[in-house]
């Protein structure tokens, strides 16, 4: 058989629902002009207030599962500028909420790059079946990504049954840490060249784990203490550090489908590119989920790591050294001889991978492939996180051709030295066809991630960067297709 006769697309297409809608805070940078829209608010008096607030809800309300804690929490981030001489109602507050807040459709503009992985809960299941969970890149106005879920069931038959999806989204409560933990806090600040007098005098001062309250409250003893002269940007990288790691969480309430991940550090205020989810089996046999993706400011990059075990909360971490300096990391699922391993796209063309012995630093990066086929002579990159089988790591690569063609190859990595390429696909595993070459990116297929489930590849993709379906690869007739390096 071809490799278009082993690939079999699945009908079922994921598309963007513009319906789906999330409350923004959009709050004037200047205070006059937040002072000004308050007193416009309080000379409409109670009554034209409470009119407008009434409609404004009639409006909005079914929009989202509880608009008035929306607008409170909105009013409730301006509320230290006002004075308090004016006393204002409920009414009053929430109508000022309600000026300070826009919705923002997640998923307009495109709902693609999606990553599969196990459901951490497998109970309850038919015999055969298997529950997963797919993270997707949504886009919607200023082209801003966020991190998306949907779920399902896989059954023997390898029919997709998706969970309904929620008309409701939401946002996570922001947690920073409880902890942060001091010897590896320090780490960073070295890694980042901000280890000096200033940032030891502010470490020195915390205990093993620290607060974030804990941490402003040194910072501000080394401002406020005349025998320190207090480096500035030093001060402002521990800020940045402190702010760039931080928690969310979920209520109790949503649905996966309700939840998405919002730029929440100015290091991604432009959003979060291509999640690359795997789970991660420790040596203790504990399981995690991570996902690598590449933070956007709009000018610059920067390579971030999500830690779950449930999906509702979320730890979200910095990677550290020069090995991460590009985009495209994707982490193996566990430990090979003792070390975490990465592959990564260090200038832009070529694959790479790294070790380290701690998961948050990476330095080094080995060359392991270059573009070889017309179909990749532009770049090659990865598609995800390797997947084991018994002859190796099954790693699906993304190629560029001319016209900016991408397509979706394959590569064996070694089981115990992954970075020997022990066998290649000699041809793209999937490229697009006619319906999947029309998009806001033509001729794209991409994908940050499938899995193995009986012996057979799942493989969700993107269709030219605007949507996504599946397609399923029998695993032994695509080893058979590849061929072996000696």
């Amino acid at each position: 058989m071809s490799i278009k006769q082993i690939v079999k697309r699945k009908k079922l297409k994921i598309v963007g629902d513009n319906s789906r809608v999330i409350a923004l805070p959009h709050i004037p940078q200047e205070l006059e002009r937040i002072g000004n829209l308050t007193l416009r608010v309080i000379n409409l008096g109670e009554k034209e207030a409470r009119k407008l607030l009434t409609k404004t809800l009639e409006n909005f309300a079914d929009r989202h599962r509880d608009i008035k804690l929306q607008l409170i929490r909105n009013y409730d981030k301006v509320a230290e500028y006002i004075p308090n001489v004016f006393n204002l109602s409920k009414t009053q507050k929430l109508l000022i909420g309600a000026y300070l807040t826009m919705e923002y459709s997640i998923e307009s503009a495109a709902l693609f790059n999606p990553s599969i992985v196990p459901h951490p809960d497998q109970s309850l299941l038919p015999e055969g079946s298997i529950r997963f969970i797919m993270s997707l890149r949504a886009t919607g106005e200023g082209h801003i990504s966020t991190i998306v879920f949907r779920s399902g069931i896989i059954d023997k038959n390898f029919t997709f049954n998706f969970d309904s999806v929620s008309e409701h989204v939401e946002t996570p409560e922001l947690v920073h840490d409880p902890f942060y933990d001091n010897v590896l806090f320090r780490l960073k600040l070295k890694d980042l060249k901000a280890w000096n007098e200033t940032s030891m005098n502010i470490v020195n001062k915390l205990p093993g784990f620290f607060t974030h309250e804990e941490l402003k409250q040194s910072i501000q003893e080394v401002y406020m203490n005349p025998g320190i002269k207090a480096d500035n940007w030093t001060i402002n990288v521990a800020n940045w550090l402190a702010d760039s790691n931080y928690r969310i969480r979920f209520d109790d309430r949503t649905a996966l489908s309700e939840r998405v991940i919002y730029p929440v550090s100015s290091n991604e205020s432009k959003g979060l590119e291509d999640a690359r989810f795997v789970k991660f089996t420790h040596d203790s046999g504990e399981e995690t989920y991570y996902a690598t993706y590449t933070a956007f400011n709009g000018h610059s990059i920067l390579s971030q790591l999500i830690e779950t075990k449930d999906f509702q909360t979320f730890n979200i971490i910095t990677l550290n050294g020069d090995g991460v300096r590009g985009k495209g990391m994707a982490l193996f699922p566990r430990k090979v001889n003792g070390k975490y391993v990465m592959l990564s796209r260090q200038d832009g063309v070529n694959n790479y991978i790294m070790f380290s012995d701690n998961l948050h630093f990476w330095y080094t990066a080995k060359l392991i492939q270059k573009p070889e086929h017309p179909w990749e002579f532009v770049q090659i990159g990865n598609c995800g996180s390797p997947l084991e089988t018994e002859k190796g790591w099954l790693v699906l690569t993304h190629g560029v051709g001319n016209m900016r063609q991408y397509s979706i190859g394959a590569i064996l990595l070694d089981l115990n030295d992954p970075s020997k390429i022990i066998a290649r696909l000699n041809e793209p595993l999937l490229s697009a066809n006619e319906e999947e070459r029309e998009g806001y990116v033509p001729n794209v297929i991409y994908s940050c991630g499938g899995m193995i489930y009986n012996d057979t590849l799942i493989l969700p993709y993107a269709m030219s960067d605007i949507a996504s379906r599946i397609a399923i690869v029998n695993v032994e007739s695509l080893l058979k297709k590849m061929k072996f390096v000696t």
